[in-house]
């Protein structure tokens, strides 16, 4: 085990020093685009100016033989483009196939200084952030990247999941993690074929009247991701970093999306991932506090003065537990505002506050 003293020393001779807090920079949808694709690409520019998070994808989705094309489109789309404030990730290949390390090694050395953070599939365990942490030290010493290059780990496994809290602790540069929910359906060997979101068999039906186990009784579906994405948000907290729901792949119910976007985002979820761009406006909508919520924590924060004792405000009582809450609305819309002036607009703040 590292002694603690060591833990923010770089790994290689040369590498940058890691991140003392990790940035809790505007991150409402993760868009994935496949670099190998021409038309994909050329519509980079436009897209950056979109989203909050752009992720060259080099793996689910991409075929076999187009995994290098993909890995030095991605290379190319990263030296031809100013990204602004808009970060930009890829998502490589799996640690053990056969892409990995000439993804990460292409990467780091062609484009480390653009590239914010690298997703990692299938982590199950601390000993692969170890790896990727190591072997990103020493690419970043090789090719002098000024910044480290943060991990993110996808959640894709029953025994990730096990080692959840271990990993988010693993390194300094685990930056956060999200929920794969296709590959973990099938390792745990769930009975479902969908990517994300509830399942109507999943249900709970309300008790018999009367002991008429035969009459109407209504029944409520239930989401199958609750305890997975509630423990995933406890480990990220515990440890500083960012949780994030994964896809949700029926594109065309826009309902039920945003549905399942706004119950990870009242678990604590900072956004989730993008598939198409209809899902891109559902998430900044959802991943955006509402006015309406800003404005009562507002009130809340204003009321309660020095933060301490309790109020009644519209008939509610409020203490400082409400103004800690309330705190986390106000702190991420006054972040939005920033990247997004018509949100500022929204949540009625000034210039000099936004």
């Amino acid at each position: 085990m590292r002694s603690p003293k060591d833990f923010f020393r770089p790994l290689a001779v040369g590498a940058p020093e890691p991140l003392r807090e990790i940035p809790f920079l505007p991150s409402r949808m993760i868009h994935f685009f496949d670099p190998s694709n021409e038309k994909m690409a050329a519509k980079v520019p436009q897209l950056a100016a979109k989203v909050d998070i752009l992720l060259g994808n080099l793996e689910d989705a991409v075929k076999a033989d187009n995994k290098v094309a993909a890995r030095n489109g991605l290379v190319t789309i990263g030296k031809a483009n100013d990204f602004g404030d808009t970060q930009l990730w890829t998502r490589v290949n799996s640690l053990d196939s056969p892409w990995f390390l000439d993804d990460v090694t292409t990467l780091v050395t062609e484009i480390g200084d653009k590239l914010d953070v690298i997703m990692v599939p299938k982590v199950e365990g601390p000993e692969d952030i170890h790896y990727v942490d190591r072997l990103l030290a020493q690419l970043e010493a090789k090719a002098r990247v000024q910044r480290p290059i943060m991990i993110h780990a996808l959640l894709e496994t029953a025994r990730g999941v096990n080692n959840i809290e271990e990993i988010c602790a693993a390194s300094p540069r685990m930056q956060g993690v999200s929920l794969g929910p296709a590959d973990l359906a099938a390792n745990r060997r769930m009975k479902t074929t969908r990517v994300g979101g509830g399942h109507p068999g999943y249900l709970v039906r309300q008790d018999p009247t009367d002991g008429d186990i035969t009459g109407a009784r209504p029944v409520y579906q239930q989401d199958l991701w609750h305890y997975t994405i509630s423990r995933m948000v406890d480990a990220c907290a515990a440890n500083g970093i960012l949780p994030f729901y994964g896809p949700f792949g029926d594109i065309k119910d826009v309902v039920a999306c945003e549905d399942q976007f706004r119950n990870a985002f009242l678990l604590g979820c900072v956004g989730a991932w993008s598939l198409h761009p209809v899902q891109i406006d559902i998430a900044k909508k959802v991943f955006s506090p509402d006015p309406a919520d800003v404005k009562h924590a507002q009130e809340v924060i204003e009321a309660m003065g020095d933060g301490t004792g309790a109020v009644m405000l519209d008939g509610k009582m409020e203490d400082d537990a409400s103004v800690k809450q309330c705190k986390v609305m106000v702190d991420l819309a006054h972040q939005l505002a920033e990247r997004d002036p018509e949100l500022g607009e929204l949540y009625g703040f000034t210039k000099h506050e936004g």
